[in-house]
Parts: structure tokens; C-alpha cells; sequence
């Protein structure tokens, strides 16, 4: 097993293939608290930015999660996460802050340092995954609101920006 795939106990951690957008989208779809985007846009996400992705595999090899990130282009050793999901049937059994700890060992060696997330107030449970990120890595993690509501084209709750890093 290379430094791009990992195993837990349930599951295989890789890059994800175009081949796992429906699967992610489904995944988002049935959240009920992401921000669903476009079918089209997970197909493109896991094409141009897989090395910056990863995609969680059960025992059959269906996606039952993923991370979706991408390197600032200003600031080439930050980690942006866009989405994180699980599906319902594997919440709460720490399969998020192991993608998350897939993604940031894996791309140590490209230099990637530091973590951003957005997070809106009401929820909790990414603010947690976020904040035990940081401890489990012994990073210094700073909030502040990213965007406000106000910024949104509809109602929106404001965007808190997580700020994690350096890591080790």
C-alpha cells in the first residue's frame, strides 16, 4: 500500500476517479447540510483535483465518503476543504478525521502545511471534526468569519473560517 491509499478497519482511503462523482454527489445529496453542487461538478472535481481529494471505500468498494480540497493557489501549502461527507451509515465512527488525516499525511510531502475549512455556526458536527483535527496534530487553530450571510445571493448563515496549522 503506497502513501496514496490507507486502510481503517472498514475502509480503503485513495484518490478518488471520475468514475465516484455520482456516488460523492449522492453521498452530499442525502447530508442534509452540505451545499449540494451540480452532478457535474464532483465528475470535474475528482478529474482535476483528486490529488487533493480522497474518497473512502466499504468492503464491496462503494464510496461511502470523501473530501474534497485543493491547494490555494496563492498560497500553495494550505489545504482548502470544500466538502466532507460520510453517508449515513458510517457517521460517527471517526471516518472523517480519518480522511482528513489521510489527506494531510499524504500531502506532507508536497509541502501542504496548514488547513482551511469553512464551517457555518449551526453545524456542530464539522466544527468538532475541525477542532479535533487540530489537536489530534498539535496545530494552532484560529476562526473568524470568512463570509458573511449578507454575501450569499440567498439566506445564508455566515461562513466561519477555520484556520489550522502549521502541522507537523
Amino acid at each position: 500500500m503506497t502513501t496514496q491509499t490507507a486502510r481503517t478497519e472498514e475502509t480503503l482511503l485513495e484518490p478518488p476517479g471520475v468514475e465516484d462523482g455520482a456516488a460523492a454527489w449522492r453521498i452530499a445529496r442525502d447530508s442534509g447540510v452540505l451545499d449540494l453542487n451540480s452532478p457535474y461538478s464532483y465528475l470535474l472535481w475528482f478529474r482535476d483535483f483528486a490529488r487533493t481529494s480522497v474518497v473512502a471505500r466499504g468492503a464491496d468498494g462503494a464510496p461511502v465518503g470523501f473530501v474534497t480540497g485543493y491547494r490555494r493557489p496563492e498560497r500553495p501549502g494550505t489545504l482548502v476543504v470544500w466538502q466532507i461527507a460520510v453517508a449515513e451509515g458510517r457517521r460517527g465512527r471517526g471516518l472523517g478525521g480519518a480522511m482528513l488525516d489521510h489527506l494531510a499525511v499524504r500531502l506532507r510531502p508536497r509541502g501542504v502545511r496548514r488547513l482551511e475549512a469553512t464551517v457555518t455556526p449551526g453545524n456542530a458536527a464539522s466544527g468538532r471534526l475541525f477542532t479535533l483535527f487540530a489537536r489530534r496534530h498539535g496545530a494552532a487553530l484560529e476562526r473568524e468569519v470568512l463570509f458573511d450571510g449578507g454575501l450569499f445571493p440567498a439566506a445564508h448563515d455566515p461562513e466561519v473560517l477555520y484556520r489550522i496549522g502549521p502541522l507537523p
